[in-house]
């Protein structure tokens, strides 16, 4: 059966318990899961721009102080008058007199420089009072406050983003547990550390506040300076308009790729669990019509031609259920070949029984016992042997393989197989490298048992007094094993029959029932279990069979 293409790029498509269709299968999910889960928490950890915004916010300051001090320095410069001193400015200067601000003149100073720098400004004298507010202004009914208009109104979508924004980034900020702004009328110098700090000490001073509306407030005061006399205190700040401007543009740019990788993500995602979850069904769907299958009809799909791991899978299933079939059809004709030849001799049996009682020649009697005891005899062998055959699968299935040595294996059959009194018995001839221990893995029992089987066969067709040869020698990666004897050989076209179970080819001379006909083919269920093989043919030097057995080296 060929692969049908469409299984590489179908989307991946399930049943669910309600018998429909699923195109979300639980693989599918747990591969999107996995997919996502990289970039997912990469953008988590970008959105959380922690040390980003704290750069912005010191590169703010910086930049805040930078003005702050060229507002005091102009101040400093153009606002500073030389006044005797008085009960209410007792600082002297060692000519007697005070250096004080000019308010007029430092309103219009700080007022104009705060506009071109875009920032508030108020100045504080040395007493700590407000003399000026960049924000107030004076006009004909007195002073009126200058406060900067919100942003042009949002469409729909961009509001609903900035509060979904400020409803989850904006309460994970870095600096929520800073001081709140608080802004009172009339507020002095007190009312601000930074400014009474650079009061007393002449150094400059900044802090961040964050005001009701959860917005940045940068605050830096610088000391306004006259010959290094502080005369008055800028105090300069600046909302983080800026700062979350940039915050919000560099995590909207960060979320539109997101989004891009998210699409790009789910999509490939479908596409390989299109290639994995569906292939997958199909196999098992397979698999599911040959457990319920009573014939052939449901063979798996061939995947081979994916090259990758579900091909393999799809060529190992094909080579399972063909060798489950095999084996199913192994077991039928065994069966029937086992009930075939236990049912003749319990038809033998079955008949001498029932001649035996009506014959009265003791002799006959005598005679009819002899066929009961031969037929009892020969379903004891035969039931062994069938016993010892379906446990072989088993068994070999089972076993531990070991390192066993060849050539004593042979040597030790050989001296027990000549060891017989038997006088017109055959001789085993070993020919074996004594420097050689022929060693392979497997079971030496069942291996012992091959040879044994081997062996007796050739002496069952030697004639009396002949010789077995039997050779064990290396053959590149191969232990090789030959077994000749001098009978009359295998019949022409009976090389590879005489290892089919229940096949019996014995001499006329041998008494009937004495083998089953399943020592080869058990011989040969060995020799493949252990990865080997086994041939017979004639001989070509002279008459005998000739057998031979392959075994991979250790």
């Amino acid at each position: 059966m060929r692969a049908d293409p469409d299984l590489r790029l179908a989307p991946a498509v399930s049943a669910g318990p309600d018998g429909q269709r699923r195109l979300w299968t639980p693989l599918t999910r747990r591969i999107l899961a996995v997919n996502l889960t990289a970039p997912v928490l990469l953008v988590l950890g970008l959105l959380f721009l922690d040390e980003y915004e704290q750069t912005l916010v010191a590169t703010e300051l910086e930049a805040l102080r930078t003005q702050g001090e060229l507002i005091a320095a102009s101040v400093g410069e153009g606002a500073v008058v030389v006044e005797t001193a008085t009960a209410d400015f007792p600082t002297f200067t060692p000519s007697g007199a005070v250096r004080i601000i000019d308010a007029p003149t430092a309103r219009q100073l700080v007022r104009r420089l705060a506009e071109l720098a875009q920032l508030r400004a108020r100045l504080f004298d040395r007493n700590g009072s407000q003399i000026v507010d960049s924000r107030l202004l004076l006009g004909p009914g007195g002073e009126v406050q200058v406060v900067d208009l919100p942003p042009p109104d949002e469409s729909m979508l961009e509001e609903i983003w900035h509060r979904v924004y400020d409803a989850t980034f904006g309460r994970f900020a870095y600096d929520n547990d800073i001081e709140a702004y608080v802004e009172r009328p009339g507020a002095g110098a007190q009312d601000y550390p930074e400014v009474v700090k650079a009061l007393e000490s002449g150094e400059a001073d900044q802090r961040v506040r964050r005001r009701a509306d959860r917005q940045k407030i940068l605050t830096v005061a610088v000391p306004v300076q006259f010959y290094k006399q502080v005369v008055g205190v800028v105090f300069v700040s600046r909302d983080g308009r800026n700062i979350d401007a940039r915050l919000f543009a560099v995590r909207g740019s960060i979320l539109a790729m997101f989004g891009w990788v998210l699409g790009l993500t789910v999509l490939t995602s479908a596409y390989l669990a299109g290639t994995i979850a569906r292939p997958l069904r199909v196999l098992a769907e397979a698999a599911e019509h040959v457990r319920h299958g009573k014939n052939r009809r449901h063979p798996i799909p061939d995947l081979s031609g994916r090259r990758d791991e579900i091909g393999e899978l799809s060529a190992a299933l094909r080579e399972m259920t063909e060798s489950l079939w095999a084996r199913l059809d192994a077991i039928e004709r065994f069966a029937a070949d086992v009930a075939h030849e236990i049912k003749n001799p319990l038809t033998s049996l079955r008949s001498a029984v029932e001649t035996v009682s009506r014959v009265k020649d003791p002799e006959q009697q005598k005679r009819l016992m002899g066929i009961i005891l031969d037929d009892v005899t020969r379903l004891d062998r035969l039931i062994s042997d069938i016993s010892d055959a379906s446990r072989l699968d088993a068994e070999l299935s089972r076993a531990e393989m070991e390192p066993v040595s060849v050539a004593r294996l042979l040597s030790a059959l050989a001296e027990v197989h000549n060891a017989s009194d038997e006088p017109d018995k055959a001789t085993v001839d070993l020919d074996v490298a004594a420097d050689d221990p022929l060693t392979v893995g497997g079971i030496e029992g069942r291996l012992g048992q091959v040879f044994r089987n081997l062996i007796g066969n050739a002496a069952s067709f030697s004639p009396p007094k002949g010789k077995i040869t039997v050779r064990g020698y290396r053959d590149g990666h191969a232990i090789t094993v030959e077994i000749l004897d001098q009978g009359p050989g295998i019949p022409a076209g009976k090389e590879r029959t005489i290892f089919e179970r229940f096949y019996s080819e014995r001499p006329s001379a041998e008494k009937f029932g004495t083998h089953s006909g399943l020592g080869l083919s058990i011989s040969k269920q060995i020799v493949e279990a252990h990865q080997g093989s086994i041939s017979a043919g004639n001989r070509r030097d002279g008459p005998g069979a000739r057998f031979v057995v392959n075994l991979p080296a250790a």
